[in-house]
């Protein structure tokens, strides 16, 4: 499944244009390496997105290509959420 749509089924995201935007921008890493909206992503991987002063780290439990609200939060667990300090 492409980045941008598990993304936006997952609701980590909200619309999936963002997600692209987002993705296009380098603040999306797969397993550590920087990815584009259309890499692939699989059961098991790793995405840490960062959210303007957040940076979010989650696994993928599964895919599924339409999903409630309600199950939406069963595709992915959240490893760790962190606060990033900006140099000033």
């Amino acid at each position: 499944m492409r980045l941008d749509k598990f993304l936006k089924v997952s609701r980590l995201i909200k619309r999936r244009t963002v997600a692209k935007e987002i993705s296009d921008q380098g603040r999306i890493a797969i397993n550590g390496t920087t990815a584009k909206a259309s890499s692939d992503v699989k059961v098991g991987d790793e995405l840490a997105i960062r959210f303007g002063q957040k940076m979010v780290k989650v696994r993928i439990n599964e895919l599924k290509e339409t999903t409630r609200k309600e199950d939406a939060e069963g595709m992915y667990s959240v490893i760790s959420e962190e606060s990033i300090k900006t140099a000033e």
